[in-house]
């Protein structure tokens, strides 16, 4: 289904105590904008706007539901998001996005949450293509699962962790943001709705299955992501691996440049078999936590040649 070029509000627009600066960011299931509270506050503040389903035209600021088809589904997600934001209110940790308000407005909902300085880790992948250290990716990692375990002691999935959604803060210390728990409840509940799930990063039963979602659904999310930082791209999409499973294992593509530990965890997370992953955030983390294995193995002389032929070609 098509989706709508929706209206994002207007600058300077007043949204009950806030005042919208400019949009920031958005897809085909919600818009974010850059706010300022009356105290003069910045804030991230997330609009429920599913494009498939709803249009709110120019010089307009209601949503509306594209037909009356539609409607029901809409208020469905709706009520789905409004929930979402409810969990995630009673979360308060440092290494998870501060969920401060959440309302309902323009007929729609709106969830507020603490703007974050920084970059995300895609940037930084972008940035830092092929040279990241191991020491980087585990202090990262280890830390993002921190939040992640008490995302999941809420008994809430994350459901879309990639790293355009791991943000690494002015101070170093990594967030997690956009949560996909509303838009993965829409999809469940209702057909008509294309999955939203990010190719590569999604785990096989977010497409299939999805009675099968629980915590190795986000362990083998962030093997993807692991899998990102060393290749400076996704991993094959679960799907496509499903068909034809031409993933090339981190244990074969890096042998030499990470410790066998850090790969042979990576190819665990990836396991297309979810009772194969580590099946708890908790299991996970304490191997990311062991610095001990951290020194890699002495690379090959065919791995000291490409590497130096890389130096001289880039």
């Amino acid at each position: 289904m098509a989706t709508q070029p929706n209206q994002a509000l207007p600058n300077g627009y007043r949204l009950n105590e806030y005042t919208i600066v400019r949009k920031i960011g958005g897809g085909g299931f919600s818009v974010v904008y850059l706010a300022r509270d009356d105290d003069n506050q910045s804030v991230a503040i997330k609009e429920y706007l599913p494009g498939a389903l709803v249009l709110r035209t120019e010089g307009s600021v209601i949503v509306q539901a594209s037909s009356s088809e539609n409607n029901n589904i809409f208020r469905h997600g709706m009520k789905c998001f409004f929930e979402e934001g409810r969990a995630l209110a009673r979360i308060d940790h440092p290494n998870v996005v501060r969920v401060t308000n959440f309302f309902r407005a323009n007929e729609t909902v709106y969830m507020v949450m603490r703007f974050e300085r920084g970059k995300t880790l895609q940037q930084h992948i972008q940035a830092n293509r092929g040279t990241i250290r191991e020491s980087f990716i585990r202090r990262v990692f280890a830390q993002l699962l921190n939040g992640l375990r008490e995302v999941h002691t809420h008994k809430l999935l994350h459901l879309d962790i990639k790293p355009s959604n791991l943000y690494i803060r002015l101070d170093g210390t990594p967030v997690l943001i956009d949560f996909g728990a509303a838009r993965q409840t829409l999809t469940q509940e209702e057909t008509k709705l294309q999955p939203m799930y990010t190719p590569g990063f999604a785990a096989p039963e977010q497409y299939h299955n999805r009675e099968r979602l629980g915590p190795w659904t986000d362990v083998y999310s962030v093997g993807a992501s692991l899998y990102a930082c060393l290749a400076g791209y996704p991993p094959q999409a679960a799907d496509a691996r499903l068909l034809n499973d031409k993933l090339v294992p981190a244990t074969q593509n890096w042998r030499g440049a990470y410790s066998d530990q850090l790969l042979e965890t990576i190819d665990q997370c990836l396991r297309l078999n979810y009772m194969e992953r580590p099946q708890s955030i908790f299991s996970l983390q304490k191997v990311l936590m062991d610095r001990t294995a951290m020194t890699p193995p002495r690379p090959s002389l065919l791995t000291s040649i490409k590497r130096s032929l890389n130096k001289e070609l880039f």
